[in-house]
């Protein structure tokens, strides 16, 4: 149970809020730190609860911290590995990828610029690239992502574009294709729209790297 109550303390009033634990425990938490709160996550729809400073609550709470920080050091790890694996060093940019980029009808913003660098420099670099872009529907998330795809395709890559959905998969092939078919980069579509007989044919040109681009789920 989550309730907000004001509370005074050496003559201050003050917001808090006030969560029960099993057995009706209270514990008062200052407002300011409601980011200390999260929504429970899980398997069991019904956790079990303990009351505050048994020793099976402490007992939690210490199998938790041990938990983070395996997580913690088992990230440590993989970064450290990823930083001494040499990634596949893309080719720099020339006339063609220029030109591509110059086809696009709208200039990029600040942003949207800055992204394209930043993965442009990673793809040229040895480093094995690790990025996530971010933004909300509309901003140009697929317009950095293909000028990251055709420059791989001008490095002699296949580019796998995986999408969640079946729908998105045919509309960022529709864009794919709009975008790159003048410039003579081999695009297909692959998701459950297609027959057995197409997928088969799709896959056989996948692997003799006749596909440099595949949209799909």
């Amino acid at each position: 149970c989550v309730k907000l109550e004001k509370v005074t303390f050496n003559n201050n009033e003050k917001d808090y809020i006030v969560l029960e634990f099993f057995g009706g425990d209270t514990l008062f938490l200052p407002s300011e730190k409601a980011d200390l709160i999260t929504k429970y996550i899980g398997d069991n729809e019904n956790p079990k609860l303990n009351r505050l400073g048994t020793t099976e609550f402490l007992k939690e709470k210490i199998k938790v911290k041990n938990k983070v920080k395996e997580l913690a050091f088992d990230l440590l790890t993989l970064y450290a590995k990823r930083e001494k694996t040499k990634g596949f060093k893309f080719n720099e940019d020339d006339e063609v990828q220029k030109e591509f980029e110059s086809a696009f009808p709208y200039s990029l913003t600040g942003d949207q610029q800055k992204a394209v660098d930043d993965i442009k420099k990673d793809m040229e670099s040895e480093k094995t690239m690790d990025r996530l872009v971010c933004g909300d529907v509309g901003y140009g998330k697929t317009e950095v992502a293909m000028r990251a795809i055709f420059k791989a395709i001008l490095s002699g890559k296949q580019v796998a574009f995986l999408c969640p959905t079946t729908i998105l998969s045919e509309q960022h092939y529709k864009t794919c294709m709009a975008r790159m078919s003048s410039f003579m980069v081999n695009i297909k579509c692959l998701n459950r729209f297609k027959s057995t007989k197409e997928t088969k044919e799709i896959l056989k040109d996948l692997e003799e790297g006749k596909v440099e681009l595949i949209c799909g789920t």
